[in-house]
């Protein structure tokens, strides 16, 4: 069994001891499971003072930039800033960039900061899959703000939703037609929105898009205690970022007040449980020998049309689920 990072040695602040607990709890060998889960559970109670900030947006909008301008300036505030940087995994190697540290050269040098890119892995909503544990990790350790970066496609709005207390969306100026695809369901999950890159010839435009958004939120979101607010910022010139934070600490002080602050979490801890057990399943499924030796063929079959998903899908279950009930029985 893995040896469990030392909690004090976490507790007290420690990087190294922080990424030494992230890297146990993202292992993928069945030793280090019980370690990990060991560790949560101590950690547990050091947790859940921080605020958790979700940051999404299509790529080339700035993330990185935004990321370390809007960290320094937390830190200029005597906050402690946790970045978790989620890189997209290769669908054919597998591996991934891993790269944010040298897209935010100023943010880690701080002593005041921790940044982390963990793979996606190929998870659905461009979110690592230890990602809700490594936020713990920061909490125990003293992080006063927690950011998470996702890779900004497809589902990602819905997976970071469910686990930060703000949900930041980063856009671009754009053109009035390329802002008419903007989904729906985007305006109904943020709780603020900023048009980065507004400088230059860009701030008229950057403006357009404001109103766009701001309209858009007007319609859509006319019932709740929180509406989301429209900024617009330069990450590059670090202009307007005190502003951000202003409305994120805004939002936070309202959301306490109504407890919706509470219900979130509570929410998030029930997501939580059925990602855990979701995970647990199709591990106990990987880990089972007769579902290992059965499995190459079952595919040759579902490759052949002899067999349909459906049936070898049952088929994988039954095995595992049978073999659980005879472990039980006996």
């Amino acid at each position: 069994m893995a040896v469990i990072p030392d909690l004090e040695w976490l507790v007290s602040g420690s990087r190294r001891a922080l990424a030494k607990s992230i890297t146990l709890i993202e292992s993928k060998r069945a030793r280090d499971r019980e370690a990990a889960v060991s560790l949560i559970e101590s950690a547990l109670p050091h947790s859940g003072n921080s605020l958790r900030v979700g940051i999404s947006g299509v790529p080339g909008v700035g993330k990185s930039t935004f990321i370390e301008s809007f960290g320094l300036q937390l830190i200029n505030q005597g906050k402690k800033v946790a970045v978790l940087a989620v890189d997209p995994s290769s669908p054919v190697a597998g591996g991934s960039i891993l790269g944010d540290k040298t897209r935010m050269p100023d943010l880690s040098r701080s002593e005041n900061a921790f940044i982390r890119p963990s793979p996606s892995s190929g998870v659905m909503g461009g979110i690592a899959q230890r990602t809700r544990e490594c936020i713990l990790l920061c909490e125990a350790s003293g992080y006063d703000v927690i950011l998470i970066e996702t890779v900004g496609v497809g589902q990602s709005e819905v997976e970071v939703h469910g686990m930060v207390d703000f949900f930041l969306l980063l856009m671009v100026p754009n053109s009035g037609d390329d802002l008419q695809g903007i989904k729906r369901g985007i305006t109904e999950l943020v709780d603020g929105v900023v048009i980065n890159k507004a400088d230059g010839d860009s701030i008229g435009l950057a403006m357009q898009t404001q109103q766009f958004f701001q309209s858009a939120f007007n319609i859509f979101r006319t019932n709740d205690a929180w509406k989301p607010k429209v900024l617009t910022c330069s990450a590059l010139e670090r202009s307007n970022l005190v502003e951000v934070w202003d409305m994120i600490t805004e939002f936070e002080q309202v959301a306490k007040t109504n407890d919706s602050f509470t219900v979130r979490r509570e929410t998030q801890n029930v997501i939580w449980l059925k990602t855990l057990i979701t995970m647990e399943i199709e591990q106990r499924i990987l880990a089972s020998d007769e579902v290992r030796h059965s499995y190459p063929e079952l595919e040759v079959q579902v490759a052949a049309g002899q067999l349909t998903p459906f049936s070898a899908a049952s088929e994988i279950l039954n095995m595992v689920f049978k073999a659980g009930n005879q472990k039980g029985a006996g």
